[in-house]
């Protein structure tokens, strides 16, 4: 099985072919959880492919709300993205320094703000290094770029449509956080946070869907059977969920790249629904 979507997933060297083009834009998305340690615009500063601007998930976020990274207002999203010089036009490829896993946030975000020429870099930033493909510290000086920001509802579920699901069940929720927080057999690792899951939800760890060496996105009919074999009913429609919405979008680009267009995000994922509160949980 093939991807229905083959624009979307770009290879190295595709990139490598195309870096100079006009038309291109390169984003660094990288971010880590604040329990890894580092800091996702300093690995940026220190090494990044030529060109690239970095995306701070953590600064291009409703920045009033107390959960972490919500969307924005397309208002903001538009003035930022327009300082980084990512704009109408433009065909614009993320990447990030794990292989895939913050890419997948920003390539959604793009979209649900209207942009749909926005692609993912196969492999990341550690399949482009090992390559020995150039790599620079300078910080680009982007020109400013008009962007329409189109918000799509569509893509983005919140508490109160996850909470009137549990009754209805019209969309299946997928988690893509590991198996042991999902189960409630590990910790979970944002402070304050219940162990478990959903109820009803199923489980479809984000690293499932990469090959475990490369980091690259496995074969179309590999993807579908991850979700197969985890009880998903791929002709149903979807909602994408895990830790606070960041590696829940790699499980919707693997259904984008599947041909799947009814799929939306859980934008407070387990750190809205996993605090104490009336939201029911199983392990």
């Amino acid at each position: 099985m093939s991807y229905a979507n083959p624009d979307s997933l770009v290879s190295t060297e595709q990139l490598a072919r195309r870096l100079d083009a006009p038309d291109l834009r390169v984003v660094d998305a990288t971010w880590y959880l604040p329990s890894q340690g580092k800091n996702g615009r300093a690995e940026y500063e220190a090494r990044h492919i030529p060109g690239a601007v970095f995306f701070d998930i953590d600064e291009i976020a409703d920045t009033d709300s107390d959960l972490p990274h919500m969307l924005p207002s397309p208002e903001k999203f538009a003035a930022r993205v327009r300082k980084l010089g990512l704009g109408d036009g433009n065909r614009i490829v993320v990447y990030d320094q794990h292989g895939l896993m913050s890419a997948a946030r920003v390539w959604w975000m793009f979209r649900v703000f209207g942009h749909k020429d926005v692609a993912v870099l196969d492999g990341g930033l550690p399949k482009w290094i090992a390559e020995g493909r150039p790599t620079e510290d300078r910080p680009p000086q982007p020109r400013e770029r008009h962007f329409t920001a189109r918000y799509s509802h569509l893509m983005v579920r919140d508490r109160e449509q996850i909470k009137s699901n549990l009754s209805n069940r019209r969309e299946q929720v997928v988690d893509a956080r590991a198996a042991g927080r999902f189960s409630g057999t590990e910790p979970e690792v944002w402070p304050g946070r219940r162990s478990g899951h959903i109820p009803g939800s199923f489980n479809v760890p984000f690293t499932d869907l990469l090959d475990g060496k490369t980091k690259t996105l496995l074969p179309g009919e590999a993807i579908a059977a991850r979700f197969r074999k985890a009880g998903v009913d791929l002709s149903r429609p979807i909602v994408t969920s895990c830790g606070s919405g960041v590696t829940a979008a790699v499980l919707a680009f693997g259904l984008h790249l599947i041909g799947r267009s009814d799929v939306a995000l859980y934008d407070g994922s387990w750190a809205e629904w996993g605090r104490p509160g009336d939201t029911p949980v199983e392990t």
